[in-house]
């Protein structure tokens, strides 16, 4: 079984444990979820959206258990929105849906999809579904009924950042359930259009993008500024940033360890002391430095 500590980016983690720590915070969330939010959206999409299964659209279906048992997580209800817009969400505490749209479906191919999905997966391995949820109650409009009052701007901007960064540790799911290349196609379908555009689209060249952005970004105070305002309330990475995290997390031990895990399944070796997978001839662990 994979753990999300396997694959978990940094900052994600990070970010995560900023959040929580903000005063409040907790006692927001109870909030949130006593206001029966959750309920409410489950009701709606239940009555408006087609829930997925062995006897509906099976074809559509049948790709997320497979996934959903690669990654060790119990199967989410399965939905599909009409939406020429492509897009996919993970939903809930108690009852968690995974949706996606029918213009995600037009747009990707069958390897696409199956990022997609283990992406949303990776959400719900990582534990990201209920602050997830709670973040989407609160940047949709809860400061009109006064809940954050003084903590609105904090908790707001704090919510963004993590959304960013937990983004980052699902493409990294995706990636081990698919391929890097994979992930990054996907990215590239979302960002420049449907495959007859964008099927030979060059992912080394694309990712180097980012590292043209970082340039711009680190370009004196005002730049720096200017980037920080841009991407402040945005719920994703930048596209270009997505792939070349993802292209370059490929090359890791790390994420060798993960993959060699997947295909060996119960077989393979851990850590005892981090509990991630090493591989046969470590003396000590490369991930935590510990004996093995």
């Amino acid at each position: 079984m994979i753990n999300a500590s396997d694959f978990i980016h940094p900052e994600d983690a990070a970010a995560l444990e900023q959040l929580e720590n903000i005063a409040g915070f907790p006692t927001l969330v109870k909030k949130v979820l006593s206001l029966g939010y959750e309920q409410m959206q489950y009701g709606i999409n239940m009555a408006s959206a087609i829930r997925l299964s062995p006897t509906q659209l099976p074809d559509l279906y049948h790709h997320l258990p497979p996934i959903c048992k690669k990654l060790g997580i119990e199967e989410p209800e399965f939905y599909l929105q009409m939406d020429p817009m492509p897009n996919a969400w993970t939903f809930g505490d108690t009852k968690i849906f995974i949706t996606i749209t029918s213009g995600l479906v037009d747009m990707m191919n069958s390897e696409e999809l199956d990022a997609v999905i283990s992406h949303e997966c990776g959400h719900i391995l990582c534990h990201h579904v209920l602050y997830h949820t709670v973040a989407r109650y609160i940047l949709g409009g809860a400061d009109s009924i006064g809940l954050l009052g003084k903590l609105a701007d904090p908790i707001k901007y704090a919510f963004y950042y993590w959304q960013r960064k937990s983004e980052l540790s699902c493409d990294r799911a995706a990636s081990i359930v698919t391929s890097p290349e994979i992930v990054a196609s996907t990215m590239a379908r979302l960002s420049g259009g449907p495959r007859s555009i964008t099927g030979k689209i060059n992912l080394e060249e694309w990712a180097k993008q980012a590292d043209k952005y970082e340039d711009i970004r680190k370009d004196g105070f005002w730049n720096q500024a200017l980037q920080i305002y841009a991407i402040a309330e945005q719920s994703h990475p930048f596209s270009a940033v997505r792939v070349r995290e993802i292209l370059d997390w490929s090359k890791t031990e790390q994420y060798k360890s993960v993959k060699q895990y997947l295909l060996l399944g119960d077989n393979v070796k851990r850590c005892p002391h981090c509990g991630k997978p090493i591989e046969n001839g470590w003396h000590y662990c490369k991930h935590c430095g510990g004996k093995v």
